[in-house]
């Protein structure tokens, strides 16, 4: 099976302007990044909220942990991923975007946030990152900052939490798998045909699946199904496309899976005019 071309990279950028210290824990880079932007695995001293105003992005998290696994997750503007202070991280545009980026003191961090995660971004929070941005472009005066930067923090402590991110295997045969599959979720090569594509047999990677990921393969792509539709259809594509999108050959087949996999049908899942979850 053919992989797709990976995007080249793109250099992260000088990030002394935005470091964040215990004076100004909280920073906003903001970027505007067409499709297929890609950079390379990085880290920071600091905490980053990655958030997309506009466009989706392709997020993945390596712990330097050996007990705990990378993670990949697709953002949409309606959600946002935290990667802790210190974490390897990549990012990939899948659809042009405005990529606002906080960056956050480790002193900062939301207590007990040692771990990625995808958060709901709420309206204020929103509004918060917009005017943080809007501030810095006009130096805006310290006590609007503290203000801003205060009720960030807070919010950012409250956010709900939501876990669809996508396990990655640290076994390169099995991870040159998974990341095929992701940058293809409308593929629906087997098993089989996936596996002659990494030099591996079907039964060791089928192998590597329940050993390095406590999952099937099948079980596996389901999470990465469900990752590629649901920022699609919080911008409201209708199902069918959706469907399509990501390799299922009607309507009923792709409701049937989400339905069984998130708890209710896909129609459930979109956005209102104020961004907010359905």
């Amino acid at each position: 099976m053919p992989r797709s071309p990976r995007p080249g990279p793109t250099p992260v950028g000088d990030t002394d302007p935005f470091t964040p210290d215990a004076a100004r824990p909280v920073r906003v880079r903001a970027r505007d990044l067409s499709a297929d932007t890609h950079f390379e695995p990085h880290r920071h001293p600091w905490g980053q909220l990655a958030y997309c105003a506009t466009g989706i992005v392709q997020a993945m998290a390596s712990p330097d942990d050996p007990s705990l696994q990378a993670v990949t997750y697709i953002v949409p503007p309606s959600r946002a991923v935290w990667i802790p202070p210190g974490m390897r991280h990549a990012v990939t545009v899948r659809e042009a975007a405005e990529l606002r980026t906080l960056y956050i003191h480790a002193g900062a961090a939301p207590v007990g946030w040692t771990v990625s995660r995808m958060i709901v971004v709420t309206p204020l929070l929103r509004e918060l990152i917009q005017a943080m941005d809007a501030a810095t472009r006009r130096a805006a005066e310290p006590a609007r900052d503290r203000l801003l930067t205060d009720l960030v923090l807070d919010e950012l402590a409250h956010a709900d939490t939501q876990t669809l991110g996508v396990p990655l295997p640290r076994d390169k045969r099995l991870r040159a798998l998974c990341e095929a599959v992701l940058r293809a979720p409308g593929e629906r090569a087997t098993l089989a045909q996936w596996a002659a594509d990494t030099g591996a047999s079907e039964r060791t990677v089928a192998r590597l699946f329940r050993e390095e990921l406590g999952t099937t393969y099948q079980q596996w792509r389901q999470q990465a199904v469900l990752a590629h539709a649901l920022p699609m259809l919080a911008r409201g594509m209708p199902i069918g496309q959706v469907a399509a999108a990501t390799g299922y050959a009607s309507d009923s087949a792709f409701s049937a899976m989400f339905k069984a996999a998130m708890g209710h049908p896909p129609t459930r899942w979109g956005l209102r005019a104020d961004g907010q979850q359905r």
